[in-house]
């Protein structure tokens, strides 16, 4: 947490998008002209940003969960409540700039949001902590790449998005590697239970927006579109295992051996799963209330 708070950069939404009573001429310019930059948009950048965006505001169940799974009145709890605050601002400012670029059906994507919150998001990590360090460095990484891949597509439309998300970006990349080095800490006093628990959410992430409505086919559309799908996720556990120091790993059990090659396997699987899914991949075309029932056609 120490060197957390000496790295981090404590933005707020408003430094990009000013809204007050009192406002230079350029900031006002800036804030109505955002509606025309943005308005080249395509449709799949903002499929993209819906789904960045809800994910984003899902943030009461991952609070809930670091609470439920790390306890209270401790060092974890004061983690929890900091990351808390640092990762609202993420959905506010991608909220505030979505509706002030009009990106979207406001009134669609509100329906969305809520009933995502209402389906609730509880993973089966069955009172296990280990999974759960696991599953927020993986994820954390992943959002990152996710975040910054859609910043470079929409940069030529509208830059305030790129920045926006490459501070976004910059958060998420903090907070993975407090995540990351936690768990690399659990490897070191515990590898085979730690190593055991990865195994259970490493091969097949479910990235926490997945209960969201229409989820599958927004994660097509961004796979589709070269934004992040299987090959970017193979790029994140591949990563962590090189942090993670797997490889130099020196067991004392069997079953920790046994977790060691498994884990080491795990790229090897991915890159299979995402040649079998290539493979399958036929022209197809998707429609999303949020885009206003547009066609997005695929070859």
């Amino acid at each position: 947490m120490a060197r957390h708070l000496e790295e981090r950069n404590l933005w707020f939404p408003s430094d990009f998008l000013p809204v007050s009573e009192q406002m230079t001429d350029e900031q006002l310019r800036n804030m109505a002209e955002l509606p025309e930059r943005a308005r080249g948009m395509p449709d799949a950048v903002r499929v993209a940003l819906a789904l960045n965006l809800l994910t984003e505001e899902g943030l009461p169940h991952f609070h809930r969960l670091l609470a439920t799974y790390l306890g209270s009145n401790n060092a974890w709890s004061r983690w929890n409540f900091m990351w808390t605050a640092e990762e609202d601002r993420h959905g506010a400012v991608m909220h505030n700039y979505v509706r002030d670029a009009r990106l979207f059906d406001m009134r669609a994507f509100e329906e969305l949001q809520y009933q995502y919150l209402e389906a609730g998001f509880d993973p089966e990590w069955h009172s296990d902590p280990y999974q759960l360090l696991a599953y927020t460095s993986l994820q954390e990484r992943a959002t990152q790449s996710a975040h910054a891949n859609t910043g470079k597509l929409a940069a030529k439309y509208d830059p305030m998005i790129q920045r926006i998300l490459g501070y976004v970006a910059a958060d998420e990349s903090r907070h993975f590697k407090f995540y990351r080095d936690s768990f690399r800490g659990l490897l070191e006093t515990d590898s085979t239970n730690a190593m055991q628990s990865a195994l259970k959410v490493m091969p097949r992430l479910a990235m926490p927006g997945h209960s969201i409505t229409g989820y599958v086919e927004m994660a097509e559309v961004v796979r589709r579109a070269g934004i992040y799908g299987p090959r970017d996720y193979r790029k994140v556990v591949a990563e962590c295992l090189e942090a993670w120091g797997i490889a130099e790993l020196t067991p004392v059990d069997a079953a920790g051996r046994e977790a060691q090659d498994k884990m080491m396997a795990v790229p090897a699987r991915l890159d299979k799963l995402a040649d079998l899914l290539e493979r399958r991949t036929k022209s197809k075309g998707f429609s999303f209330d949020v885009i206003y029932k547009r066609g997005l056609d695929f070859a």
